[in-house]
């Protein structure tokens, strides 16, 4: 038995090889080193579209890891609900004021423009300008309500996603030398099978490479606009404010009377088809009295 093994392994050098190197990626992946991070899952990140950029080292506001030292990966976000005058008119100036910093919008709504306007913007701007943009933002608002700041670190999983692709890349590479010296149309196959598995896998982490390159580069601003400080997203630092209940008081005798007019508005509508079926009912027990 073991002789015709070796017998087979001696014909089919190729074949034993491409088996051992198949092998060897599977448990490589599935039993991970103790040494070296878990791998990580393949995720679809938000589509956005960034401005070209080169590629540099920078600190404070965000970072990328370079060859010969390794700085802080950070991406910044900011909340900000403001009451303003004009909603319609802030939304247009945080627009032009963020083009000029050199960002750009990622989206923007605009509700009830006609009673309480409403407005939520997300933008994107170089990290080094947010602290600006936050205090040219402020100036266009009546009342800051809120404003919330956070960071967090993506050094770690950015540097995962380089090893992960220093091995792929060199797994590739043992491949593409297998495929010159395949002659068999299975081998040969089953090689490209690999590649292409492996090109998949390659293209997925260059995505979240850049996209978390962006992230760090550009910070991300959502800004909530309302001439009705009820209408934006706080929380009280008061446990009782008469000028708040007051509001809410008034908001909700407006909503009742909407309400009241709405089924006054549907009762006359009816009242064409109510009335005959008054009339008759009122016959009808009329007539069974008299009998």
């Amino acid at each position: 038995m073991l002789n015709r093994i070796v017998s087979w392994i001696k014909k089919n050098k190729l074949t034993t090889i491409l088996v051992l190197v198949i092998i060897y990626l599977v448990l490589k992946n599935r039993i991970p080193s103790p040494l070296s991070p878990l791998p990580l899952p393949i995720v679809s990140q938000p589509v956005e579209f960034y401005p070209k950029t080169e590629k540099m080292a920078v600190g404070g506001a965000g970072g990328f890891i370079n060859d010969t030292q390794q700085n802080q990966m950070i991406t910044k976000e900011s909340y900000l609900s403001l009451v303003v005058k004009n909603v319609v008119e802030a939304q247009k100036k945080i627009i032009d004021k963020t083009q000029k910093l050199g960002g750009f919008m990622v989206q923007s709504y605009l509700d009830s423009p006609q009673e309480t306007p409403t407005a939520t913007l997300t933008i994107r701007l170089p990290a080094k300008k947010l602290d600006q943009a936050l205090f040219e933002f402020k100036k266009l608002a009546v009342k800051v309500v809120s404003e919330n700041l956070s960071g967090v670190d993506i050094t770690q999983e950015y540097t995962d996603i380089e090893e992960r692709l220093k091995t792929l890349y060199k797994t590739k590479a043992k491949f593409e030398e297998i495929m010159e010296q395949a002659t068999k149309v299975s081998d040969i196959l089953e090689v490209q099978r690999e590649l292409i598995n492996l090109q998949q896998q390659i293209d997925s982490l260059v995505g979240q490479k850049k996209y978390l390159e962006k992230s760090a580069t550009f910070a991300r601003i959502t800004i909530y606009l309302s001439t009705d400080e009820l209408s934006l997203p706080y929380i009280p630092t008061d446990n009782w404010r008469p000028k708040v209940v007051f509001k809410e008081a008034v908001r909700s005798l407006v909503l009742t009377l909407r309400k009241i007019g709405t089924v006054t508005i549907w009762a006359l509508v009816y009242l064409p088809l109510i009335l005959p079926l008054i009339a008759v009912y009122y016959f009808w027990r009329k007539r069974k009295n008299k009998t």
